[in-house]
C-alpha cells in the first residue's frame, strides 16, 4: 500500500455557517442511548456477587481483557486520534477496521462520537461544550452536577450534535457511513462474540452465559465508565503542565485503562499529536500501537509530538522533558 492510498480525516469543523446542533434525539434515539448505557450498568452492579466464588473464569477474563482492548484501542486510535483528530494516515483496510472496533465499544455510531467530539475540542469548558463539569458553576453543588453531566448525564438529555458541521468529512466517506448505519448490528457482534466463543471453547450454554456477561456486559460498562471518566475526572482533577484555553488535566490513575487517554491536559495543548503521554513515564499504549501501524506501512504521516512546539505551551516553572531527537519529533519509545 503505498502513503497515497492513504487518507488522513478533516481534524477540524466545517466553518461554515451550519448550526451547532441538529435538533434533539427521537424516542427512539433516546431509549436506545439508555438501553446501552444501563444495562451494562447494571450488569457491573450484579458482578460482585458473581465474583465471590463462582460465575468466573480464567477464559472469561481472558475473553474481557481481549474485548476490552480490541474495542478501546477502536475508540482511542480510530474515533479518537485518527477520525477526529487526523493524528496520521490510514488505508482503506485500516480506516475501516478502526470504524468497526470503536462500534463495537458501544459508545454511539462513529459519526456521532466524532462530531461530538469535534464539538467539545472547539468550545472546551466553554458554552457549548457537549460534556463540560463546570457547566453549572464552581461550587460544590455545582460540581457535583458538572461531574454527573460530563460522567454520563448529558447521555441522557443531550441535543444532537450537527454532524454537517462537524465531521462533513466522514459523511462523505462512503465506507464510514456504512459502518456507521451498522452500528445497531456491530453492538449485537460485541455482545454475543464472547458468549460464542465462550460456549465453543467449554462446549456448554454456561460458558457462553458467564462469557456473555463478563466480556460483552461487564466489559462494555468498564470501558464506558473509563472513557467518560476522561470527560470527567480528566477536566477536574489532575497536573496542568501545559497551558490550554480549558481546563483538561493529566490524570494518571487511568493511563493504563484508558490506554494513554487520560494525559488529557497534553492532548490539549497539541489535538492532532499521535501521543498524548508525551513526558517520561507516561504510559501511551495507544500511541505504540500507531507506531507498529507506521512500522508495518499501515499507517503514514504519523503527527508525533514535537520537543519545540510542547515546550512553546508549558506553564512558567515547568521543566521541559529531555530531549531525545528533535528533528523527527517524539516517538512511543523516546520517552517510556
Amino acid at each position: 500500500m503505498t502513503h497515497s492510498t492513504m487518507q488522513r480525516p478533516g481534524a477540524g469543523p466545517r466553518p461554515a455557517a451550519e448550526p451547532m446542533l441538529a435538533g434533539r434525539q427521537s424516542a427512539t434515539e433516546g431509549f436506545l442511548v439508555k438501553l446501552f448505557v444501563v444495562v451494562p450498568l447494571i450488569a457491573v452492579s450484579v458482578a460482585v456477587p458473581f465474583a465471590w466464588g463462582w460465575g468466573l473464569s480464567w477464559l472469561d477474563l481472558g475473553l474481557a481483557a481481549g474485548f476490552y482492548f480490541l474495542t478501546g484501542f477502536g475508540v482511542t486510535i480510530g474515533f479518537h486520534r485518527y477520525f477526529t483528530h487526523g493524528a496520521f494516515k490510514a488505508g482503506r483496510g485500516l480506516r475501516i477496521a478502526l470504524a468497526v472496533a470503536g462500534s463495537m465499544s458501544m459508545q454511539g455510531p462513529v459519526i456521532d462520537w466524532v462530531a461530538d467530539h469535534r464539538r467539545h475540542h472547539a468550545y472546551a469548558d466553554r458554552d457549548g461544550d457537549p460534556h463540560s463539569p463546570w457547566r453549572f458553576g464552581t461550587s460544590p453543588a455545582a460540581l457535583a452536577k458538572g461531574f454527573w453531566h460530563a460522567h454520563m448525564g448529558w447521555l441522557f438529555q443531550r441535543e444532537q450534535t450537527n454532524a454537517h458541521r462537524f465531521a462533513p468529512d466522514l459523511l462523505d466517506d462512503t465506507d464510514i457511513v456504512t459502518v456507521n448505519k451498522l452500528f445497531p448490528v456491530l453492538t449485537v457482534v460485541t455482545l454475543l462474540a464472547p458468549a460464542v466463543l465462550g460456549g465453543l471453547a467449554t462446549m456448554s450454554w454456561w460458558g457462553a452465559l458467564t462469557a456473555f456477561f463478563w466480556a460483552g456486559l461487564v466489559r462494555v460498562a468498564v470501558l464506558h465508565h473509563v472513557t467518560w471518566s476522561v470527560n470527567s475526572l480528566c477536566h477536574m482533577i489532575g497536573d496542568r503542565p501545559y497551558a490550554a484555553r480549558d481546563r483538561s488535566a493529566n490524570f494518571w490513575p487511568l493511563a493504563i485503562a484508558s490506554m494513554g487517554e487520560s494525559w488529557h491536559n497534553s492532548h490539549h495543548a497539541d489535538p492532532t499529536g499521535a501521543r498524548h503521554g508525551v513526558r517520561r513515564g507516561q504510559l501511551d499504549m495507544s500511541a505504540r500501537i500507531i507506531r507498529w501501524f507506521e512500522q508495518l506501512g499501515w499507517a503514514a504521516d504519523v503527527r508525533w509530538p514535537r520537543q519545540d512546539r510542547l515546550a512553546r505551551k508549558l506553564r512558567p516553572g515547568r521543566t521541559p522533558s529531555p530531549r531525545r531527537d528533535g528533528e523527527r519529533g517524539l516517538l512511543p519509545d523516546d520517552l517510556g
